[in-house]
């Protein structure tokens, strides 16, 4: 992996503008950084936005890197999905509704 410090958000944008964008994390509006992920030719990139740090933008030499890489910043930004070992229905399978008459017998107490 490569690293070169990046003075402004223009040159990243030039540089974005000519990718392939994989994806995006982070929201300057929101937050106070951004990374996109890219690809130009065969070349890896992370295009890294900050209004708060250096801008930078890095290299890396092989695409298991540039997964990698991905997901821990997706992991760092909080927007890696959360793994139930249970779907939806087995979730909720065994737990029992109550029938109306229940409800019924509650409002005649009252």
């Amino acid at each position: 992996m490569e690293e070169i410090e990046v003075s402004n958000w223009l040159t990243l944008d030039a540089i974005k503008k000519t990718a392939k964008v994989v994806e995006t994390l982070g929201n300057l509006q929101s937050g106070h950084s951004m990374s996109v992920f890219c690809i130009i030719g065969e070349d890896y990139l992370e295009l890294y936005y900050s209004d708060t740090d250096s801008n930078f933008l890095r290299r890396y030499e092989i695409k298991d890197e540039f997964q990698n890489a991905l997901e821990q910043r997706k992991e760092e930004e909080g927007e890696t999905p959360y793994e139930d070992e249970r779907s939806y229905d087995e979730a909720y399978e065994g737990e029992e509704e109550k029938d109306e008459s229940e409800f019924e017998d509650d409002a005649e107490k009252y």
